[in-house]
């Protein structure tokens, strides 16, 4: 799987923020960070200067670098990050790096840029190509909780997306005790492919709260032949499957007409071979009907033993806003 696929960890629905930038001078350090694509608006200028949909720091007359301290919104494995330097054509760094850490709690400002912070290099100074999408895999293997994102000397950058798997405090879910959502993405639960996603991605399904409006959910094209739309969820960890709650909020004139749940046992199985028709799945929730924006409760399903992931079946094509698979863990 493309590391882009996976979960971009710092964004802002998961509770990333840039808490600090040594420099912010044309353009706030917050842009970094927006869910939206950057723009940019010819004739649109500041006090400071031109308007720029990104951080943008001040000319450096002095050696160094600029840098900012961001705060992973779901602790987790760094697979890989897109420096995106969008619209920044004669003002974008030359290189850049990102060095991260792992502290416990809530740590203060002060605590962050001071030296007993033990920061680690995953990705070492890295040339940049301007108005573009800047890609960079990174081999980590560490749970991370903060990041130090520096550019060499100075300039601007639209957006950082720092995607990988996220890792929850599975000492602290156990403590907490009952069911919880298997399928979240809080609770480490991916969403590996789908049949389609034309009009909404497929991890809008496991997202945190309600969604915010239509395109906030998983929406197929509409279907012109036989068949159904499908997508397949790896939990968090896998658990007794116990209720469901199916929500297509804001779908009025293209929810499903109806839905299915399966699950299976499968940790070491290949996707490709999930995927296949043959694959074996278990019944959880027989084909049932679906009302438009409605949140439907299921909380009397098939037991189809411990499962590692579900299949989620819409027919026979439409869109869901959130899909909560509630569980325990193991047996």
């Amino acid at each position: 799987m493309e590391f882009t696929e996976l979960v971009d960890l710092t964004s802002e629905r998961l509770g990333g923020a840039v808490l600090f930038a040594n420099d912010e001078f044309f353009a706030p350090k917050e842009n970094l960070l927006k869910p939206s694509a950057p723009v940019f608006i010819e004739g649109k200028y500041t006090d400071l200067g031109k308007w720029m949909d990104g951080w943008e720091s001040r000319r450096r007359r002095t050696p160094g670098f600029d840098w900012c301290l961001i705060r992973i919104g779901l602790p987790g494995l760094i697979r890989g990050v897109v420096v995106d330097t969008s619209h920044f054509k004669g003002n974008y760094p030359e290189s850049c790096s990102l060095e991260a850490a792992t502290i416990d709690g809530l740590p203060t400002l002060e605590q962050l840029i001071s030296d007993s912070i033990q920061w680690t290099e995953i990705l070492p100074q890295s040339n940049l190509n301007g108005d573009s999408l800047n890609p960079f895999s990174i081999s980590s293997d560490q749970r991370w909780t903060h990041l130090r994102f520096k550019i060499f000397p100075d300039g601007g950058v639209a957006r950082l997306r720092v995607y990988g798997e996220v890792k929850p405090d599975w000492d602290r879910l156990a403590k907490l005790g009952g069911q919880l959502d298997l399928a979240a993405v809080e609770n480490g639960g991916l969403v590996l492919s789908c049949s389609d996603m034309f009009f909404g991605h497929r991890h809008n399904l496991i997202m945190p709260g309600r969604a915010l409006n239509m395109s906030d959910g998983w929406e197929t094209k509409r279907r012109r032949g036989p068949g159904f739309d499908w997508t397949i969820i790896r939990l968090g960890k896998p658990g007794h499957i116990r209720s469901l709650e199916v929500d297509t909020s804001w779908f009025k004139g293209n929810f499903p007409e109806s839905c299915s749940l399966e699950s299976c046992n499968a940790v070491d199985v290949a996707l490709e071979t999930m995927q296949d028709p043959e694959f074996a799945w278990k019944p959880v929730l027989a084909r049932t009907k679906l009302q438009a924006h409605t949140r439907h409760l299921f909380d009397e399903v098939m037991d189809a033993g411990i499962a590692s992931h579900v299949r989620f079946n819409i027919f026979p094509d439409g869109g869901v806003s959130r899909l909560r698979v509630y569980g325990t863990v193991g047996d």
